[in-house]
């Protein structure tokens, strides 16, 4: 039986654009009708942490507006003229051209075209991404896939020690950007030279050196692990997934070991890097460990309303270095059925075998229900999204925005990776609690 889901978190496959804006001077191409492009911006960039348009986006994307008469004739001839224009007016070093609903149903053949310009030699790709196939995580690795498959090329040397470093979806994850930053800033300092595509700074020299790497390394439950897998078959590189996105100092000397262990770096490097890393976090902690000890501000319980990543890497943190307990931790992506067993078998190895009760639901109505209905005896930290500021009001919690949408905050290089973004998250958690007493 058909019924309505509320409060959504993501978008559709056609939102995967972000991630191209994500890379430095690529240009998405979208092949959709009027609006559709316009309104994944609104939800993934201006109403998600402020996080803007990148080099040409927003309004400035370039779109065939397909209508009525590209519905009935077909649209590819004036698909053909946005990209032959888009070349002439548009300054960029990789173009990405992205279907949405209309063409994909009507059968466009987007791949003719742009073979004619690839023929040119025009850096141009694309992918089928029609909104109907699902999410934009889904279109994100569409997106991926579409440059191993068209744009790359296969390289005479392998360069040792090079790892491309796959993790969050951009734009969707709001914190994409400094958890990039935060995450090559670990890998040097064990030695590992990060090649990452997305953020300031990279850009298609990182993204021609993606078939030079000796590895690939997801850090993810699920996401892009067809991506680095088609990687492994196209140019033999093999890959090391960790599924934790790294908060805090346990789970961070975890994967500071795990890497270092799959790469043979020297042992003596890694836990002289963990030591020096956890003098310092736990310098500042000590200092304020009169107020986190307090019992009157102390919550007891927490709630996560998340994607997979987060809300694992944020029930590690809460349960192994702070020591709340979980209620129901909420996964809203729409996880692949394929998937669901080996996310949940993550849920697992938490100090003291605590096992967090998980739901996959993507229908904020459910959250609402559950937290209405729940008999919390103390407040509970409820860590979501924009959405759930109301019913937080309304049980009277402790509420932090950390997911997709977060319309209540702006987000510019923030990261609560690592050990620098384990203390950010205990200043933005005990800022809303310390709050709430005045």
């Amino acid at each position: 039986m058909s019924g309505v889901v509320e409060e959504l978190r993501h978008v559709c496959a056609l939102g995967g654009y972000e991630s191209v804006l994500a890379i430095e001077r690529a240009v998405p191409i979208i092949h959709a009708g009027p609006g559709c492009a316009a309104k994944i911006w609104s939800t993934l960039g201006l109403q998600n942490g402020c996080q803007g348009t990148g080099y040409i986006g927003g309004h400035s994307i370039p779109c065939t507006n397909v209508g009525e008469k590209e519905v009935i004739f077909g649209g590819v001839d004036k698909l053909h003229r946005v990209i032959s224009n888009s070349f002439k007016v548009l300054d960029a070093d990789l173009y990405v051209v992205l279907t949405g609903c209309t063409s994909d149903i009507v059968g466009d053949y987007v791949g003719e075209i742009v073979d004619e310009f690839r023929e040119e030699g025009k850096p141009i790709v694309y992918a089928e991404t029609g909104g109907f196939k699902g999410s934009n995580f889904l279109g994100h690795q569409l997106i991926i896939d579409a440059i191993i498959d068209q744009y790359l090329k296969p390289s005479d040397e392998i360069e040792k020690g090079l790892v491309n470093v796959w993790a969050t979806v951009p734009y969707q994850d709001t914190f994409w950007a400094g958890n990039f930053e935060v995450i090559e800033k670990l890998l040097n300092s064990i030695g590992v030279k990060a090649n990452i595509i997305f953020g300031h700074g990279k850009g298609i020299n990182t993204l021609n050196n993606i078939p030079k790497a000796q590895y690939n390394l997801i850090i993810s439950p699920w996401v892009g692990l067809e991506n680095v897998i088609h990687l492994k078959e196209k140019f033999g590189t093999e890959y090391f997934q960790y599924p934790v996105l790294p908060i805090g100092p346990k789970e961070t000397a975890k994967f500071l070991r795990a890497v270092g262990n799959f790469m043979g770096i020297d042992n003596n490097i890694i836990e002289n890097e963990i030591e020096r890393q956890e003098d310092r976090y736990f310098y500042y902690l000590e200092r304020a460990a009169d107020v986190l000890l307090e019992t009157r501000l102390l919550p007891k319980h927490f709630i996560t309303v998340a994607d997979s990543a987060y809300s694992l890497a944020l029930s590690k943190f809460l349960i192994n270095d702070l020591g709340l307990l979980p209620k129901k931790q909420f996964i809203t992506e729409g996880v692949p059925k394929e998937y669901e067993k080996q996310v949940k078998q993550h849920f697992k190895g938490f100090y003291n075998d605590i096992v967090p009760e998980i739901e996959f639901t993507n229908d904020g109505g459910k959250v609402n229900e559950y937290l209405r209905n729940s008999n919390f005896r103390t407040k509970p930290l409820i860590l979501g999204s924009g959405w759930d500021r109301v019913i937080s009001k309304e049980i009277k919690g402790y509420q932090l925005s950390t997911s997709t949408p977060i319309s209540d905050r702006m987000i510019l290089s923030r990261s609560y990776l690592g050990y620098e973004g384990a203390m950010r998250l205990i200043e933005d958690i005990y800022s809303v609690i310390l709050q709430d007493f005045q």
